[in-house]
């Protein structure tokens, strides 16, 4: 995310004045690269690149083509003629439009016209609120046009339920099948307090001559999502069994003459995204393993079993198609944005097919990301990645950071974030140790469900472990230790300001659950709350999470300078939170630093806000570990 003084003292490393390594103004020239798919022929690959200006506080993206077998790429104005709009239907015949529609009264003019210049929401509900929106009786719809005659209808009528889904939900949530006759969609048609505490999307089929929508997955109460159809008219969807639980094991789940089959079941694993082959008889799917993401593969008939395709030190970040025995893909490392390669089936080898940031990244020293197995305290073993700045060297003494992943349960894999950019982090002289710490997904089932309901337990151990055995080496300068996240991350960080031991000199936490007790009453998809904090406060046996694991309850101990970030949009952990951290910090005497962000959610997305974090990040840690 960000970017710094072009100054190049770095966290006591003095770069000569002919090496560049990453800075926070630096981050926010990469063009950012995705992958649109494949042109009708699949003979070329359509893609965008967006880039950012800094001054206007702007985006502006370009299209571009690319052979598949490489070769240079050509900028289009457009690939409407080149690629099949998934929004028509395959006859041609009909087009499906969401549209947002007005379904019930909330404002205060809605209720009371003749007041209107009032500014009042009303409620009787719960779910007044998501993410980062107030609930105003608008929803996202799907509406059929007849594209000859243009009549267009809505296909949930006045339902107060989205398709796509919100805030996240986008063309994966609906799919025509094969000869046009139906339209699949996802929804969670729930309200109020039901929506707030339940998991509960279904797929639902249209039926267009009809006029009519049955539920397809009305038994399963956790999420079904991403229907595809494969060339011979075979139902695939993404499914999770468990009601209130968003990070459940995720399957592909068949529907094959009427019969539905995991074809995942027997894997300990959870799967990301998936794509059908080309032939119809296998299924191509991304899924977390050993802090990496890769290309899975299994056949439809369910033998033979999950065949992993790729491997590496590197993330699959999606797939934009296939041809013959080739996946057009995007990836990621550490050291490096998205770009597209190619993967040949047969045997994993990759290529990268787009160079859109070749040149900028051999304008800059590069970190070196190191995987290292450490043993936790109740005996297994843990992926932990270690990122050394540029020019590392051994015989000095580095600021080390503890990085906290967030989720609690997504994958620390080799993701590369504009804004817990490690390779900055690096630059700027800091050692950056990431621990794979439980509740992460990608070895297996137990490992990623442990943490659930155990926030202050076994993964802060692991934390511990990880930092502990780093600051063995002789380059870590145990006096200059911090530990900073986001989300989770954030409650790691006010968790451990208490109950750290002297490790820490230093603390970062961005939008972090402070009382578990005030996040339960505030936040707005109460399911994660049920789930992983164990339910309500009230009850008659109260959760740990509300005693021992509540970092509230350790303020008395907390010794040591922190920085608060917390975004004013955030309803996922609300604002209470980074104010009650930041109060207590002040009214303790502590060295603390409040960022409020007051136009940003749970994230930093608009270009300037994110440079000041960055700045703001690394100046805390200048005058904290420095």
């Amino acid at each position: 995310m960000k970017n710094i003084y072009l100054f190049l003292l770095f966290s006591g490393l003095c770069f000569t004045a002919t090496s560049q390594v990453m800075t926070p103004e630096k981050l926010w020239e990469l063009q950012r690269v995705s992958a649109v798919g494949l042109t009708e022929d699949g003979t070329k690959v359509i893609f965008t690149t967006r880039t950012y200006d800094v001054q206007e506080n702007k985006s502006s993206s370009k299209t571009f083509v690319i052979p598949v077998k490489g070769g240079d790429p050509v900028q289009v104005s457009s690939y409407d003629s080149i690629y099949r709009d998934k929004h028509l239907s395959p006859s041609g015949k009909y087009k499906v439009i969401p549209k947002e529609v007005e379904v019930h009264p909330v404002t205060g003019q809605d209720f009371y016209p003749e007041m209107e210049k009032s500014e009042v929401y009303i409620y009787d509900d719960l779910n007044y609120r998501h993410w980062d929106k107030w609930e105003d009786g608008k929803y996202s719809h799907l509406f059929v046009q007849d594209v000859s005659t243009g009549e267009e209808w809505d296909i949930m009528k006045s339902e107060p339920h989205d398709t796509p889904l919100q805030p996240f939900g986008g063309p994966e949530d609906y799919t025509w099948n094969n000869d046009g006759s139906k339209l699949l969609y996802v929804s969670k048609k729930l309200k109020g307090k039901e929506y707030a505490v339940s998991t509960n999307t279904d797929i639902y089929e249209y039926d267009l001559s009809a006029r009519s929508t049955k539920n397809l997955t009305e038994e399963n109460k956790g999420y079904d999502t991403s229907p595809a159809y494969s060339k011979d008219g075979v139902l695939a969807w993404l499914q999770m069994d468990e009601p209130g639980y968003e990070s459940d094991k995720n399957d592909i789940i068949l529907l094959k003459k009427g019969e539905k089959v995991n074809l995942t079941k027997d894997w300990d694993g959870t799967v990301s995204s998936f794509l059908w082959s080309s032939d119809g008889k296998k299924i191509y799917f991304t899924a977390p393993v050993m802090g990496t993401k890769q290309l899975f593969q299994i056949n439809t008939s369910g033998k033979n079993g999950v065949k992993q395709i790729t491997e590496g030190q590197f993330d699959i970040t999606g797939m934009a198609g296939q041809v013959g025995e080739t996946m057009v893909v995007t990836r990621t490392d550490m050291n490096h944005a998205a770009e597209i390669f190619t993967v040949d089936l047969r045997n994993g080898k990759m290529t990268q097919l787009t160079h859109v940031n070749d040149e900028f990244y051999d304008g800059i020293e590069l970190s070196k990301v190191e995987k290292r197995m450490i043993p936790t305290t109740d005996g297994k073993e843990m992926l932990t990645w270690v990122i050394y700045p540029p020019d590392f060297d051994p015989n000095k003494k580095y600021p080390t950071l503890l990085y906290l992943q967030g989720g609690p349960q997504s994958p620390l894999s080799q993701f590369y974030s504009f804004r817990w950019n490690f390779q900055l982090m690096a630059a700027n002289g800091y050692i950056v140790v990431a621990p794979n710490r439980r509740g992460m997904p990608g070895y297996g089932v137990e490992w990623n469900e442990q943490i659930s309901g155990d926030w202050g337990g076994q993964n802060i151990r692991d934390y511990l472990s990880a930092i502990d055995e780093v600051a063995k080496e002789p380059f870590v300068d145990n006096d200059r230790i911090g530990a900073v996240g986001a989300s989770y991350g954030g409650y790691s960080v006010f968790f451990l300001a208490g109950n750290h031991e002297g490790r820490f000199k230093s603390f970062i936490a961005h939008d972090g659950i402070f009382n578990t007790r005030s996040m339960y009453g505030t936040t707005e998809e109460l399911f994660f709350v049920n789930k992983d904090l164990g339910g309500p406060y009230w009850q008659e046996n109260v959760p740990e999470s509300y005693t021992e694991f509540n970092p509230i309850n350790y303020v008395q101990n907390w010794d040591t300078p922190i920085m608060i970030v917390q975004g004013g949009k955030d309803f996922r952990v609300p604002i209470g939170q980074g104010l009650e951290a930041f109060q207590a910090a002040q009214l303790k005497g502590l060295k603390s630093k409040l960022l409020y962000f007051p136009m940003e959610n749970h994230w930093i997305l608009t270009a300037q806000n994110a440079i000041i974090w960055q700045r703001e990040f690394f100046k805390w840690l200048e005058e904290t570990l420095k």
